[in-house]
């Protein structure tokens, strides 16, 4: 082997290593990660959420969602639990670790029924398989969790005792930061947002219908004693950007037409300014990352009992268009039954939906003016919250 040979076999060598490398590189940083909390205690029989006869581990699960495709990449055992909101998972800016609730146990009196539990699990995404790193407590019923984008704060609704919980966060590590009283127990702080500058959160209960604005000064987080009216029973809401927040309101379950509610922050004070119809029960919210749109997943009766005149054999995912201050539908399509939450992908161009009792995902495409399916993952535990990166 001649010198000129091996030196030209080392350069194409080391030309190699360089563009593997790169394009290692380029799937990291254009990766796109999703994560699932899942209920192994909870089925639905004949339009009821009962413990299942042979209860499965609740876990969490990490899926790569890259180009709206799904491929799951691990798995942990940790709490979780389908009462409450779909965001009972949240993800750290950097993506580093997540973190999951879990508002509901098994009652260890009688394993057949549940009972509020307030256990905040801290998952670490970084390592493979993904690995809990700490267990935290918040409060009864512990449901949805925000952090807000500097990283160094997070919010847990408590909706089994009225409150919400702060949490300081440095170098990955949680610490309690107090609780704030958000009426009795019996309100239901079900989910909490930090507005885009992190200045304010708002909590949405569906005990007592109410929407709460919060202030935040560094660690310090109080009720600004404020509160926004939308529709019965607010449950999920999101917001990107400073302009606008979107709230789903539940109702009362009793077969009407419910709604979405859209609130605008740039009002002074901040209120609730449009208001439309979407269908039975309107699960889980999610703005799109570019601000223009926002989806709902619509239970459309479908978790309720066969016999009952307001069921459907099918959910319904919907796409809203924002304008302003106002809403308009734009696209719907089929989904499974009793679905629960939903993410976009970072370009609003795919969705993915999360059904609980098919126990799987689905991904959809979208092009500013209809769905269409692209793929699905079967789970082995119903899915039942879910969350990326926030924009």
């Amino acid at each position: 082997m001649t010198a000129a040979f091996r030196k030209r076999t080392h350069r194409a060598a080391c030309a190699l290593i360089a563009t593997s490398l790169a394009g290692l590189a380029n799937f990291a940083a254009h990766a796109e990660i999703v994560v699932t909390a899942n209920d192994g205690k909870m089925v639905l029989e004949n339009g009821n959420a009962v413990v299942r006869k042979q209860p499965l581990p609740d876990t969490v699960s990490v899926i790569d969602f890259t180009d709206g495709a799904l491929k799951l990449l691990g798995e942990v055992p940790a709490p979780a639990s389908v009462v409450g909101p779909p965001p009972s998972v949240a993800i750290a800016p950097d993506g580093a670790f997540a973190l999951v609730t879990g508002a509901m146990k098994l009652d260890p009196a009688d394993p057949a029924k549940t009972v509020p539990d307030d256990k905040v699990s801290v998952i670490d995404l970084k390592s493979t398989p993904p690995k809990v790193l700490a267990t935290l407590q918040a409060g009864a019923g512990a449901a949805g969790v925000s952090i807000n984008r500097a990283g160094t704060l997070a919010l847990v609704a408590n909706r089994s005792e009225g409150t919400v919980s702060v949490f300081t966060i440095s170098g990955g590590t949680l610490a309690p930061a107090g609780k704030i009283q958000l009426g009795d127990a019996k309100s239901g702080p079900s989910h909490a947002v930090f507005s885009h500058d992190g200045a304010t959160a708002l909590v949405t209960r569906d005990g007592d219908s109410k929407i709460s604005l919060l202030t935040v000064d560094g660690s310090k987080v109080e009720y600004a004693k404020r509160d926004l009216s939308a529709g019965i029973r607010p449950y999920d809401i999101d917001l990107t950007g400073s302009a606008v927040a979107i709230v789903g309101n539940v109702g009362a379950s009793s077969g009407d037409n419910d709604s979405i509610s859209l609130i605008d922050l740039t009002a002074k004070p901040v209120r609730v300014v449009t208001t439309v119809s979407v269908g039975q029960t309107p699960e889980a919210v999610k703005m799109s990352p570019d601000g223009n749109y926002v989806a709902v997943t619509v239970m459309n009766g479908s978790n309720k009992p066969p016999s009952s005149p307001f069921f459907n054999d099918f959910g319904l995912l919907k796409v809203y268009r924002i304008s302003g201050t106002e809403l308009a539908p734009v696209a719907e399509a089929k989904i499974g039954h009793w679905c629960q939450g939903m993410v976009w992908s970072k370009d609003s161009k795919h969705l993915v939906a999360q059904c609980m009792v098919e126990s799987e995902l689905i991904a959809f495409s979208f092009n500013g003016t209809a769905l269409n399916k692209t793929s699905t993952l079967k789970m082995q535990v119903s899915p039942a919250g879910i969350r990326t990166a926030e924009p």
